[in-house]
């Protein structure tokens, strides 16, 4: 985490999400559940979604221009809602920015070498966050005797952002993805992408329930909680009526991500704007 000045962040100050898309959503939905007064800027990349099959240059030029984009709102802190871009970007947006940022990957990787009693782990996630080896590097630096099995699950986002979240098709790919982690007995999953959270109770039923779903979207809101109040800056009073307390933005496409955001955020999302990221 960067390192700063606290004394300059203000506890009524809104928090920074974003994602390359609505993957990110299910990280902001356990922030306004677990901490309800934050105000939050979430930015979408809908216009550049998928940041799975992307370069690392690229991923990374991406982020510094929606963090820049962020920044004009003097948010407190920034949460990579994306475990690519957490995979990609996160150390080098750690050393440019002043203010706190946290990513998703070491939450997730932190709760699964303490809950895994076999100490095999299995990760799914998007190919660039796999080949990038983030989660293995970050659990084997808690806990060097665990061994960690990586499957890339390309189809889910498509079938998540179609809303086929209970469908016989989700059921048969997620059978064909996941048979290879059930016949190596891991006893510990991590939802390694932000969209698999919509489809945890698929995930559970074929994994048994001799197998722990690591949620890294809760885990990273439960530690944004610890760090804001670490640092003095979590906010005690809820926005008064009429403050605009959550705020989204896209790069693409405003109409079908807010139905989607709709879909699953229960909080009213009345409106989402685009705007041209680009210009960052």
């Amino acid at each position: 985490m960067s390192q700063q000045n606290d004394s300059k962040l203000h506890s009524d100050a809104p928090i920074g999400v974003f994602d390359s898309g609505v993957g990110g959503l299910t990280v902001a939905r356990e922030i306004m559940r677990q901490i309800p007064n934050e105000k939050i800027i979430y930015f979408g990349d809908t216009a550049r979604v998928p940041y799975g099959s992307k370069s690392r240059d690229t991923i990374t030029r991406f982020s510094k221009q929606i963090v820049r984009f962020l920044q004009t709102f003097e948010v407190k802190t920034i949460v990579v809602a994306c475990n690519t871009a957490s995979a990609y970007a996160l150390d080098e947006l750690e050393r440019e920015i002043d203010i706190p940022i946290i990513g998703v990957v070491k939450p997730g990787a932190k709760t699964a070498s303490e809950v895994t009693t076999n100490g095999r782990i299995g990760v799914i996630a998007t190919e660039a966050t796999i080949g990038s080896q983030i989660y293995t590097k970050y659990i084997k630096e808690l806990n060097k005797d665990v061994t960690i099995y990586g499957k890339a699950c390309p189809l889910f986002c498509p079938l998540i952002e179609e809303g086929l979240w209970q469908d016989p098709v989700t059921d048969e790919i997620a059978r064909r993805y996941l048979s290879e982690l059930i016949d190596i007995d891991i006893d510990t999953l991590i939802l390694g992408c932000t969209h698999y959270p919509l489809i945890r109770s698929t995930l559970g039923r074929i994994m048994g329930d001799s197998v722990t779903l690591v949620n890294p979207a809760y885990e990273t809101a439960r530690e944004l909680k610890e760090m804001l109040e670490e640092k003095g800056i979590l906010n005690q009073e809820h926005p008064g009526l009429g403050a605009n307390q959550y705020q989204f933005f896209v790069s693409d496409g405003a109409e079908k991500f807010k139905s989607f955001a709709n879909s699953i955020i229960k909080y009213g999302i009345l409106s989402a704007k685009t705007i041209n990221i680009e210009e960052y």
